[in-house]
Order: structure tokens, then C-alpha cells, then sequence
């Protein structure tokens, strides 16, 4: 998808059970912040919303908001 720092996401789905608090963003927006490399076989995009809270997602579970 070609990602950027800054760049403005919504959390399209989820693959994995998660908590709580990551399940209630999924429809929501919030700004890629950093990249993270995850288990060896891809890189997780971190994204924090307007509450300051930030989690990482896999970038398939992102695209971009208007």
C-alpha cells in the first residue's frame, strides 16, 4: 500500500483476536506515527489517534482515510 509517516489511516479489519481497547478503534482514524518490524516476516505500521493512544497494526489492516 505504500504507507508514510503522517499519513492519515482508518482500521479497515483486524486479523487477530485483540484486546478490547485495539477492537474499539477498528472503523476509526488516526496518523501513522512509526514503523515497526514484526515476528520476521513483516513490518507493523504504529498508529496513534486523537486520544494519544497508539497501537501497531499490520498494514494490511489499514487504508488510507480521507
Amino acid at each position: 500500500m505504500g504507507l508514510e509517516i503522517g499519513q492519515k489511516v482508518k482500521v479497515a479489519r483486524l486479523r487477530d483476536r485483540v484486546s478490547p481497547d485495539v477492537a474499539d478503534r477498528l472503523g476509526k482514524s488516526g496518523i501513522v506515527s512509526q514503523f515497526k518490524m514484526v515476528d520476521g516476516s513483516g513490518i507493523g505500521v504504529v498508529v496513534e489517534f486523537d486520544d494519544k493512544y497508539a497501537t501497531w497494526f499490520f498494514e494490511d489492516e489499514l487504508s488510507p482515510a480521507q
